[in-house]
């Protein structure tokens, strides 16, 4: 069977490799794409609750993680969260702002996945596959790759790699493109699940299964990062914007604080209280800051024993005591949900053997890496989705 023959030939259809076909395709290159998926731009379309997160008002290089934190910058750069906001204005696409200067889709993340496979119906140059399991990957020569499904065989100029991580497997997510990497003799960092809710084994899985459903706003902190924002709990341990973010700086068998009223000097608060309503007790003041059944679960880990005792009782060192365990209560994760929950991969294709340019391998002309395959990984907000974009408009100029 002979081999038919693309300029460009892209693995994967999610967000990055969609954008670089429709951005090579303006440039008159022929892309064919090629999906294992039965259909395109699954995780586009379950992203934020169906509703797509698809960027950030506020995109900085320090809301990556990377081994090496300057690589995101020139792509940031070039193609900003102005500029892809631009594109889905011109689709007029509804969005709305939501906290932290998140973007969402009004009517759904279907819209952004319409706007995508729009783009790369602009010319006739763009070919997806679904269904389309690559089995192998050659070079020939510089510049020259064949490239072989259970059914086809390819031979093209560049081959992007825009294959995602390991997260979500069910839809899809893969250790193909890792290995792609290692076959030619790029390093690939120790991967593991992030943005993923935290599991506990220990006595406080019990609190959290009790208080399943219930979410405040929280401060959780380590040694390297701290975030506020909404803490849930869940059958499991713990979830949330908040839990999500630490999870990413957070390795096994390390504790982290909570702080669970953030917005308040909670020690200078129980005092006032002291004086105002010293005939109240502690869990019926601090119901006016939290759920009743959260104050609850709190009084039985920190101060059970005086749990009848009026708060002008409490000497002003116990009540010291006790706003310092409420603003930094030390946990202990058993671990996290894993990749089956997980919205991103941590880890990946080692960024000093990639041209922060243009994409392309330091290793072998004409291989690119996109998106998520890459060691970056973005906080929650739509930074994942902007790295998506910015990555792959970066290495359509050169594909």
């Amino acid at each position: 069977m002979a081999a038919l023959q693309y300029d460009v030939i892209v693995l994967g259809a999610g967000a990055s490799g969609l954008m670089l076909a429709a951005c090579a395709a303006k440039r008159g290159r022929s892309v064919l794409v090629l999906e294992k998926a039965n259909k395109v731009g699954k995780k586009i379309l379950m992203s934020g609750g169906g509703k797509c997160n698809f960027t950030n008002l506020d995109v900085e290089p320090e809301n990556y993680l990377c081994h090496n934190p300057h690589f995101v910058k020139s792509a940031l750069s070039r193609y900003n969260q102005w500029d892809f906001i631009g594109l889905v204005c011109e689709y007029g696409i509804a969005y709305e702002e939501r906290k932290h200067g998140q973007l969402f889709t009004l009517n759904g993340a279907k819209d952004i996945l319409n706007m995508l496979l729009a783009e790369c119906s602009k010319t006739d140059l763009v070919d997806i596959q679904t269904s389309a399991e690559v089995t192998q990957v050659q070079a020939l020569a510089e510049h020259q790759f064949s490239v072989k499904t259970s059914t086809q065989s390819y031979q093209t100029e560049s081959v992007v790699v825009a294959t995602g991580g390991l997260s979500i497997p069910t839809l899809g997510g893969s250790d193909f493109g890792y290995k792609l990497a290692q076959q030619f003799g790029h390093r690939v960092y120790p991967t593991r699940a992030g943005l993923v809710p935290f599991t506990f084994s220990d006595q406080f899985k019990e609190v959290t299964s009790r208080l399943s459903g219930n979410a405040l706003e929280a401060t959780l902190s380590n040694a390297d990062a701290a975030f506020t924002e909404a803490l849930l709990f869940t059958h499991r341990g713990l979830s949330g914007p908040s839990s999500l973010q630490l999870s990413n700086y957070w390795q096994v068998g390390e504790s982290f604080q909570i702080n669970f009223f953030p917005t308040h000097d909670l020690c200078a608060w129980l005092k006032q209280k002291k004086l105002s309503q010293p005939k109240s007790l502690l869990r019926t003041l601090l119901s006016e800051l939290a759920a009743k059944s959260v104050i609850i679960e709190l009084q039985q880990l920190i101060w059970s024993s005086d749990s009848e005792t009026a708060i002008g009782q409490f000497s002003d060192q116990k009540l010291e005591n006790i706003a310092t365990q409420l603003q930094n209560f030390q946990v202990k994760p058993s671990g996290t949900e894993g990749y089956r929950t997980a919205e991103v991969t941590l880890g990946g294709v080692d960024t000093d053997e990639v041209s922060s340019k243009t994409m392309e391998s330091k290793k072998q002309k004409g291989l690119f890496f996109l998106g998520e395959v890459l060691d970056v990984t973005g906080h929650l907000g739509g930074y994942n989705f902007q790295w998506a974009w910015s990555s792959a408009v970066a290495a359509a100029e050169y594909v």
